[in-house]
């Protein structure tokens, strides 16, 4: 079974298809396998499994983390959700630009963010669950956010989300500007090689 680059965005944002094999009894997909993300230029070693499940109405994020820096491999297995990457590295050309796509767990679609993005999401269906495989081990110390509603990045998010259902972390993350402000923003300088 092979993965297919779907498309491409904001220097190194990736969104990936997954062959699936379908009969009566049900499904079968390979959703990670190292060397087929080793030939596709993809990084091929995750430290970590993260699954969550939220109700409709629910977003989740920016969240990013930069020691160690950390890049996100984010599928919906249940349900559907819009997933979405803001690039937050100092001197990218696609500095505060946003990528955001439907994913559900009927279309099986993937989405790799690196590390320098901010990633989040939002649960357009009753119920979703989101699986992401991440580079690096999480570290409190080295993780932060930014604002989901951040004016100057000006998201389109797809649903009325007027009054979101948010954790207090979330509500309170600092804007693009603040990040950029900060000396640990230094973490995240675009390299063009």
């Amino acid at each position: 079974m092979k993965i297919e680059i779907e498309s491409t965005h904001l220097g190194g944002l990736v969104v990936l298809k997954t062959q699936v094999f379908e009969d009566e009894r049900g499904f079968f997909l390979e959703a990670y396998r190292a060397d087929q993300f080793k030939e596709a230029g993809l990084p091929y070693e995750f430290l970590q499994d993260n699954h969550s499940g939220s109700v409709k109405g629910v977003l989740r994020g920016l969240h990013f983390q930069w020691s160690p820096p950390m890049g996100k491999l984010m599928r919906v297995t249940r349900g559907e959700a819009f997933l979405v990457a803001v690039d937050i590295r100092k001197g990218s050309p696609t500095l505060g630009k946003w990528f955001g796509t439907v994913a559900s767990a009927k279309d099986r679609r993937q989405v790799w963010a690196p590390a320098g993005f901010a990633r989040g999401f939002c649960v357009v269906s009753d119920y979703a669950e989101i699986q992401y495989k991440c580079t690096g081990i999480y570290n409190n110390k080295a993780e932060s956010g930014i604002l989901w509603n951040d004016p100057e990045i000006g998201i389109e998010w797809p649903v009325s989300i007027a009054d979101p259902i948010l954790s207090d972390k979330d509500s309170k993350a600092q804007t693009l500007a603040e990040w950029l402000n900060s000396p640990e923003s230094d973490n995240f300088l675009f390299n063009n090689d």
